[in-house]
């Protein structure tokens, strides 16, 4: 068994780590040094390449304009983000491929492939719309980690609403703050969640959080205990007018949609959805993403700094209570057409090597995870991967904190297996850029205790509290 004083303690590394060579030859992003001053020097072209491979309703009149401090992408543009998550995978072979694989706590599986996640999103968003919901107006989502969570964000994104999803596990002034700030028309949340076997009260919170607010019209709530034992969401026959209910079953507004719904047609700055950060200093702020250039942003980064592949499973371990969720695990990877996987409740219950189990009996091939639960792991000990084929894992990545030294180099040994067939790099970004900045390739060589290097269309410098340039042995700890 580690110590947990030996996880804790951080060397002062210089040794790097090479890329195995299996993964650095199949890396999607070859010409990292031409590709990155190409990003920088001529930004317009070079994301305006990248918004061409996906699908617009009317292209843009202008690239980028940039009148400080403010700045927009893709002017002139009109898209809908869901419109390429879902409508552009309907008429290939995407469409019967799995989209999610959902795992409960308790063991419980779910898959959705493209095309019934389409005719899922398509029938909530109508159900939205059937209770006065509508293009601008805000909504809060308070829910555990579910498909039911992702169906949510997708059908407000799918008729223009704006989401602000509230990790479920903040407290009842968290919710109620976030509600009042956004001025949202409806909540819609879970009766419960579960962590290490418990429950956890959302419905209580949720109600205690929205006493007395004139600005919500309606509460939808998902009954998962009820729904969990159906086949199927939308099972639920719709026998009543809900407009007019203030609390409203998730399954019955579900069922009240048809199939088919329209993306509304958004501007490419058009709010896509709100969600806090606690920044620096004093009260949570919220960051405002958007269609269009979120869109294009975070499709990019995960075909080449994830390097996912058409065949691949994707495992993504955060919350889509954070950025990191809604950014890979429901949108870049459905942009890309992906497999992702995603599981509720804690990465080592109800045992400790679950973690191992889920990624040889799904084979999967990329993971995005944050150093804490590498940590949890690595606390657990060398025994449990060895009673596991890993093989399939070909990339772990890490981002959230900071990834010490001796995690890194364990998880490459034990989870990756040294680099026989897989490989560990770390990457750096926040809330306000929606994907990362800084990261270590697939091809680049790996230096532990440290990120990487600036990531293509991220111009970065270290400064003092005057904006003036460090000395360039600054970046050292960084790049």
């Amino acid at each position: 068994m580690v110590q947990q004083g030996q996880i804790d303690h951080l060397l002062q590394e210089t040794g790097e780590i090479t890329p195995p060579p299996h993964v650095a030859e199949q890396a999607t992003l070859q010409n990292y040094d031409e590709t990155y001053q190409n990003s920088i020097k001529d930004p317009e072209g070079f994301w305006e390449s990248i918004a061409s491979e996906l699908d617009w309703f009317k292209p843009w009149d202008k690239v980028f304009q940039w009148d400080y401090p403010n700045f927009q992408w893709f002017l002139g543009a009109q898209c809908n983000i869901t419109y390429n998550c879902l409508d552009r995978h309907l008429n290939s072979p995407i469409k019967n491929k799995a989209a999610f694989i959902w795992l409960g706590e308790d063991g419980t599986e779910r898959i959705f492939t493209y095309g019934r996640l389409a005719q899922l999103v398509n029938k909530f968003a109508n159900g939205l719309r059937s209770i006065g919901v509508g293009k601008g107006d805000r909504v809060v989502i308070y829910m555990p980690l579910s498909p039911e969570g992702a169906i949510a964000m997708l059908a407000c994104a799918r008729i223009g609403a704006v989401h602000s999803v509230v990790y479920a596990g903040f407290s009842v002034g968290s919710l109620k703050d976030r509600i009042l700030d956004a001025q949202a028309k409806l909540l819609i949340t879970g009766d419960v969640g579960y962590r290490r076997g418990n429950k956890v009260d959302l419905k209580g919170i949720a109600d205690e959080a929205a006493k007395d607010l004139d600005c919500l019209e309606h509460v939808v709530i998902w009954n998962r205990e009820k729904d969990l034992s159906k086949a199927d969401p939308a099972d639920t026959p719709n026998i009543r007018d809900l407009s007019a209910s203030r609390e409203i079953d998730f399954d019955e507004l579900l069922a009240t949609g048809d199939i088919d719904c329209s993306a509304e047609v958004m501007e490419a700055e058009d709010p896509l959805y709100i969600l806090y950060t606690s920044g620096t200093t004093g009260k949570p702020k919220g960051v405002l993403h958007v269609h269009g250039g979120y869109m294009v942003g975070t499709y990019y980064h995960f075909k080449t700094f994830w390097d996912v592949k058409d065949e691949d499973v994707f495992w993504c371990t955060s919350d889509i209570g954070w950025v990191v969720g809604h950014s890979y695990i429901v949108y870049a990877p459905l942009i890309a057409g992906a497999t992702t996987v995603f599981r509720e409740g804690a990465p080592d219950f109800p045992k400790p090597d679950i973690f191992y189990e889920i990624i040889e009996k799904y084979g999967v091939n990329v993971i995005f995870t944050a150093p804490t639960l590498v940590r949890m792991l690595m606390r657990h000990g060398d025994d449990y991967p060895k009673q596991y084929n890993l093989k399939s894992l070909r990339f772990l990545t890490c981002a959230g904190e900071p990834l010490n030294p001796e995690a890194q180099r364990w998880a490459y040994q034990n989870i990756c297996g040294g680099g026989e067939w897989g490989y560990l790099v770390d990457n750096w970004w926040q809330t306000e850029t929606g994907g990362p900045c800084l990261g270590t390739l697939a091809n680049m060589p790996a230096r532990p205790g440290r990120v990487g290097k600036p990531l293509p269309g991220a111009e970065l410098d270290i400064v003092d509290r005057k904006a003036n340039q460090l000395k360039s042995q600054t970046r050292a700890a960084y790049w």
